[in-house]
Parts: structure tokens; sequence; C-alpha cells
């Protein structure tokens, strides 16, 4: 029988010391007949763990909740969220948090199970998950964390051996997810609408020693730790914009206070260039379009800015202007990055004035012609712009005489010019038509589909001939759309 220890499991269990009110402990609801689809080797050997032994017998119970291993302290958080603008109580309605899993170099990242049934926050759903859903959170997370994205990402997905009813029956499935924490800013505004201010100031300096340990000796800290979390985030929505994804479903519980991307539901990149694409079917407002992601992510903290008043000052007028002039520095901070950002796409390497309007004239053009985002960034990277739709408008003609002044006249070679492009400039994207070809083949069986797709995803920079075959449209004309599946 293959131990715990044999497998790597060195778990701890930080979260569960926390006030009895953050959370449930609650065991996973053992399922029929596990069964190991994928298994992320890359991923298993950084937390430490055995690849060989989490693919035995015990190893397998494990990652489908049927056997616990030694050291955990299984629980369901509580938190709560803005959803679509509407405050509600929430929590892990279909996920168990093993514990906290150190790594060889002491760092520490949650372990948690994602469909391993009901929890005391489950308001009537199953605690399951389905196959489709779980493979598809592998696929994009993964994606993602290639294209340097900070996001969750998954260790492995089992078959349950059971199916779950949605619209249809569907094969029943478990994924295992690694985080950074699951610390959202939901979570703050659980404890601050349902805690005392004492279980607020706790899970702050819980939050800080785990994810900002720099700012512990501020005299501030808590202003330090708001600042902290709109710096990450406004990095992070930058790097989501820059890969044109679509992230779906921007909930307060959807945002983490580690910066990292969670919870891909109905998310999706975009292919034709356009700030109004959404592709969540119920998202009917586009409340979280492709251009709206940026003000989102301000609306967000500006929620976990409200949670935290009673730490920011004493006096409740003065805590809010604090963090008012906090929030108000987004959106510039923001702008600041995407500009570096999109600099970096069209091989700039200093600033000039005239950037923005020149970055911000391409990107009329792209929604004018309906250019794809992603191929016509590629087509300039290699100087092939007949390769795009804009090629031949006088426009576009215009546009790429300014931009190769604009490059003339900084120091750097053609060469560099180039190699920076290419860095910043990715070949693949997971393509929603063969994520969707992938999760189909896979759910009758075959997983080859899956596995070549996430080799071409795993180096997007690689601008190999191989990748080619996976940068071209769909042929359908029938808009794309995603639903909250996971």
């Amino acid at each position: 029988m293959t131990t715990s220890k044999e497998i790597g499991w060195n778990l701890d269990n930080s979260y569960a010391r926390l006030p009895k009110s953050f959370f449930s402990s609650i065991n996973p609801t053992p399922v029929r007949s596990p069964k190991l689809i994928v298994l992320n080797n890359q991923l298993a050997t950084s937390l430490g763990l055995n690849i060989q032994a989490l693919q035995s017998e015990e190893g397998v119970a494990v990652l489908a909740g049927n056997q616990i291993p030694e050291g955990a302290k299984p629980l369901a958080q509580a938190y709560a969220g803005h959803q679509f603008g509407h405050f509600n109580m929430l929590g892990d309605g279909r996920a168990v948090l093993l514990g906290e899993q150190i790594l060889p170099q002491g760092e520490r990242m949650d372990i948690q199970l994602k469909g391993p049934g009901r929890t005391p926050y489950s308001r009537g759903g199953d605690g399951r998950a389905a196959l489709g859903p779980m493979l598809r959170e592998y696929i994009i997370s993964e994606a993602m964390h290639a294209l340097g994205i900070p996001t969750t990402r998954s260790l492995a997905v089992v078959t349950t051996g059971e199916s779950v009813f949605r619209e249809t029956e569907l094969p029943g499935a478990i994924m295992t997810r690694v985080a950074a924490s699951h610390l959202r800013v939901g979570t703050f505004q659980y404890v601050a609408q349902w805690g005392t201010v004492e279980e607020l100031r706790i899970l702050a300096d819980y939050t800080i020693k785990r994810h900002y340990p720099d700012i512990e000796a501020d005299e501030d800290r808590y202003l330090s730790l708001l600042q902290e979390v709109i710096k990450s985030q406004a990095e992070l929505i930058v790097k989501w914009q820059l890969a044109g994804f679509i992230h779906g479903v921007m909930n307060t519980d959807n945002m983490t206070i580690s910066g990292e991307t969670i919870d891909y539901g109905p998310c999706a990149f975009m292919d034709t260039y356009d700030p109004a694409t959404v592709f969540s079917s119920i998202d009917m407002q586009g409340r979280y379009a492709y251009g709206n992601q940026p003000y989102m992510a301000g609306w967000n903290l500006a929620r976990f800015a409200e949670s935290l008043l009673p730490l920011l000052h004493d006096d409740q007028e003065q805590a809010l202007k604090l963090a008012q002039a906090e929030i108000a520095n987004f959106m510039e901070l923001y702008q600041g990055k995407w500009l570096a950002g999109m600099r970096a796409k069209l091989g700039m390497f200093n600033e000039e004035t005239e950037d923005e309007a020149l970055i911000n004239s391409l990107l009329i053009l792209m929604q004018k012609h309906h250019a794809d985002y992603t191929n016509t960034f590629s087509a300039l990277t290699f100087d092939k712009q007949e390769d795009t739709v804009l090629f031949g408008t006088p426009e576009f003609t215009q546009w790429y005489e300014i931009w190769q002044a604009r490059l003339s006249r900084q120091q750097e070679s053609k060469d560099s010019v180039n190699q920076l492009m290419r860095n910043s400039n990715p070949a693949i994207i997971p393509r929603n038509h063969r994520v969707e070809e992938a999760l189909e083949a896979a759910v009758q069986g075959d997983y080859s589909v899956m596995e070549r797709l996430l080799d071409v995803l795993s180096n997007p920079y690689a601008h190999s001939t191989e990748q080619a075959e996976y940068s071209t449209l769909p042929v359908s004309a029938t808009p794309y759309q995603t639903f909250c599946g996971t």
C-alpha cells in the first residue's frame, strides 16, 4: 500500500487555525470507481509529489476524495460576493480544501478538490462536477500559466464512475486545484459583513503573512495591503487584456487576493478584436465584456476597500478618504502597465507621447475590419502584414508607415525589436473551437486530441510550424457561447 509520505504529501492547515466561522470542516463524499484521466507531471514534481505514487490506487483515491492524506484537515471555506452586482452569502458549494502543501523550497500552496460532493454552502446543489468543465479548466489554466499569466493550476482530473445531471446526464469528475491560496475579495466581504472587527484583523494579518510578508512591519499595514492587492490586480488584468482573455464572470468571489486568475467557468479567448466581446450565456448585458474588465476590476477592488474600512482608520470618514484615494489610483496604474505591455507587443523599447494614439489607432482598425487579435500581432512580429485582413487598406498602409518611423527613432536593432515582439506576442492561444474539439473527444473517451492541444499550448512563444495549424480561425459563423459549468 502506498502511503501519504511515499506520495510526497506534506500538508499543513494554517487556514483551519483561523476562526471557526471562516469555514466548515467536512470530508469529501467518496465516489464509486475513480479513474485518473490526466495528471500534471510538471506541477506534481514542483509540489514535491511522486508522479508514480500519485498514479497508484491510493494516490488516485486521494485525488478522488475517497481517502484523506495524512496531515489533511478538509474544509469548505465560507465567503460572500457580488454576483453581477448583487451581494450574496456564498462559500465552497462544490469544493473542499484538503490543506496546504509545503513545497521543498518552503512555499505554501492550497490543494483543493473541485466536485467532491455537497458542503454546508451548496445551496441545493449536488456538489459534483462534470468531466467536460473540469478538463476545460485544466486546459485553460495550463495555457494561462504557459502564457505567463498568474493563475491557479490543475494537478489532476479523475472520473468518478458516477453521472451528474445538468441539462443532460454527464460523466462526473473531480479536479485537484492548486492555488497560492483561495482567499478572495469575497472572503473579506463575508467577514466584514458577518464577523467582528477582530476577526477581520485576523484575516488581514493572515493574508499579509501569507502573500505580502514584506509589508508586515509597515505602520499602516492594512493600507499597504490594499495597495498591494490593487497593484497585483492591475498587473493581472493587464495580462488578460494583452492576451485577449475574457474571464466571463468577474464576481467579487472570483477575484483572488494573491492576484491569481481563478474559476474558469464561462471563460474564453477572443478571436476577432472587439471590446464588446462577451461569450458567457449568462452575461446578457455585457457587464464582463472584454473592454469592461479593467473597470470591473476597479469596481471589485472598491468592494475590497470597503471591507477593510474598519482597519484603515478609527475615524470612518478618514478611512473612506484613504480607501478612495487608493482606488482612484487603480486605473492610472492599470493604464501605465497596459501601455508598457502594448509597446512591447509592437517592439517599442522607449516611450513617446504619441504611442497611445498609435496603439489605439491600430485597435480601431482591427475592430473595423474584424481582424483576429492574436494573429494580427503575430503577423506584425514577422513582418507578414499580408497575412492580415488589414493589408491593402489605405488606413493600415498609413498606420504601418507611422509605426515603422516610430521604431526607427529608437536605438535598438531590428533583431532586438523582433525578439521583443516574439516574446510578447504568442503564436498560439487556446482557440475556442480547438478547446471544444478536445472536450468533445475526451467525453467520448478519446484523450489524444486534448493531449496534443496541451502539448502545443505548453510553449506559446515558440512560434513553431506545428503551432501554425492551431492558429487558424474556425470556419463556423455561429457565435461562440460559453456556459457556467464548473
